[in-house]
């Protein structure tokens, strides 16, 4: 999933001749916090709301404010992954998007790359989830995924994340099935130390549930 296939078709960019008010009622219509100016395809740069409220004359023409433009990009070809490490990273609502000849194309909105981006990791296909901690050499994902399918179970999405501070891996893994007993019992056999599991169709182990809704507050920016 490539960032030009995430862009916006509906949230406009601002021109220099746009005043911050007209800025200001553009976000509230989009709900997002920040804009990019654009003059003919270039990119000038993002404007956010507190930019706007710093002005001292909000209803006169951006370009006669001088104002230090943050200019955060992602190319089209960069891969969603790179969008949500530079949304995150920055604490955008938007990310303008520009081609090889840094020509503006659109801009990709925050609710959009999170919705794209639960789609990238099976989030609304129902599904058992579970959490394997171990060492980075215990890690293998076609020993993880030989368990998984031997159980008759398939792995619709895997991460793997490394805690601050801690050696261990946690890998969760996203399954096609709501029983994940039959999985548990295989991991299991295999000496493998099964941190949490979601157990039902809407109910997460706490651990679990406080795993997901972290990941979802990283997301969000």
């Amino acid at each position: 999933m490539l960032a030009k296939e995430l862009i916006s078709d509906v949230v406009p960019s601002l021109k220099t001749s746009d005043s911050g008010l007209d800025a200001l009622n553009w976000m509230e219509v989009f709900r997002v916090s920040h804009l990019p100016i654009v003059n003919n395809k270039t990119f000038l740069g993002l404007i956010s709301d507190i930019d706007i409220y710093d002005l001292n004359s909000a209803d006169e023409p951006l370009g006669n404010h001088a104002l230090s433009y943050e200019a955060p990009y992602v190319y089209d070809y960069q891969h969603i992954y790179d969008v949500v490490e530079t949304a995150s990273r920055l604490k955008l609502t938007v990310i303008p998007v520009l081609n090889d000849d840094k020509e503006y194309l659109g801009l990709i909105t925050q609710s959009d790359l999170l919705h794209h981006f639960a789609d990238l990791i099976a989030a609304h296909t129902p599904g058992g989830i579970i959490l394997l901690d171990l060492l980075p050499r215990d890690y293998s994902l076609p020993e993880i995924a030989r368990i998984v399918e031997d159980a008759e179970a398939k792995i619709l999405s895997l991460y793997v994340t490394q805690p601050f501070g801690n050696e261990q891996y946690s890998v969760t893994i996203k399954l096609n099935r709501t029983d994940v007993q039959p999985v548990l019992n295989a991991f299991e056999r295999y000496g493998y130390t099964v941190g949490v599991a979601y157990v039902g169709e809407n109910a997460y182990d706490d651990a679990a549930q406080r795993n997901y809704d972290s990941l979802m507050k990283y997301l969000s920016i």
